[in-house]
């Protein structure tokens, strides 16, 4: 998937949009504090290092985030009609933690996650157009997500660290202690983390439906009908950060 400048121009806009709408208190602001700090990194970043797994390809993140916020929304929804008990987290928890559930995957203050594969034989043969960056530590992405959120002054509440701990879950079986318990005393104490899991299983899925689908049957996925240049020029002209300006020129 290639995304257009005015398309990354448009996903950044509203993936700040929903921390205006949704995020209360003084996080809100501090919230968006960091999110312009790294804009042009996280504006531009893919959500993942290689075709096969979803997003990979700049803007792929923010792209991956909203699909990810408004499935929760529906989810929590479709839960709700079959009387999920509402009382035990709220709307902001959710959307908090769709918002930033894969933000590990920034990397660190100084370097970012994922860069360019050097390697022709593996971006051609195995699609990894990115690489990950040896000059960060190894974390998992939701503990080094929740480092970077403490280490900014955010806060988050018990739900919302469990849901992002655990967003991918039973992919990952560092998860089998909180969502694999057969004790009622030990089950989590509310869907949250199983309505982010499903709505980003989601996200991805549907990507992989449209991208990929259509090539087992020997079609190209539909690409917008746009001249490249035109759309370009035109959502250069309204972005205010010089930076993402001159990042998106270069597409």
């Amino acid at each position: 998937m290639v995304l257009t400048a005015e398309q990354i121009q448009s996903n950044w806009n509203k993936f700040l949009s929903n921390i205006e709408k949704y995020i209360t208190g003084d996080r809100k602001q501090l919230l968006l504090d960091f999110y312009n700090k790294f804009e042009e990194r996280i504006a531009m970043m893919p959500a993942s290092h290689k075709k096969e797994y979803h997003s990979a390809f700049p803007g792929g993140y923010v792209d991956h985030v909203n699909r990810v916020v408004d499935a929760s929304l529906k989810i929590y929804d479709v839960w709700s009609e079959f009387e999920m008990d509402r009382s035990t987290f709220t709307i902001e928890e959710l959307v908090f933690s769709a918002i930033n559930h894969d933000l590990g995957k920034m990397g660190d203050e100084e370097h970012e996650s994922y860069i360019p594969q050097t390697d022709n034989w593996r971006r051609e043969k195995l699609g990894e157009e990115y690489m990950h960056n040896k000059a960060i530590a190894f974390a998992a992405v939701p503990d080094r997500g929740l480092f970077l959120l403490q280490q900014h002054d955010i806060k988050y509440s018990f739900n919302e660290m469990v849901a992002i701990q655990t967003h991918d879950g039973l992919y990952d079986p560092a998860n089998e202690k909180y969502l694999k318990s057969f004790m009622p005393e030990t089950k989590p104490r509310t869907s949250l983390p199983f309505i982010l899991h499903q709505a980003d299983m989601m996200a991805a899925r549907i990507e992989f439906e449209k991208e990929w689908l259509p090539k087992f049957k020997g079609k190209t996925p539909n690409e917008p009908k746009v001249k490249k240049l035109d759309v370009k020029t035109k959502a250069l002209g309204s972005i205010k950060s010089e930076g993402l300006k001159n990042m998106l020129d270069s597409l």
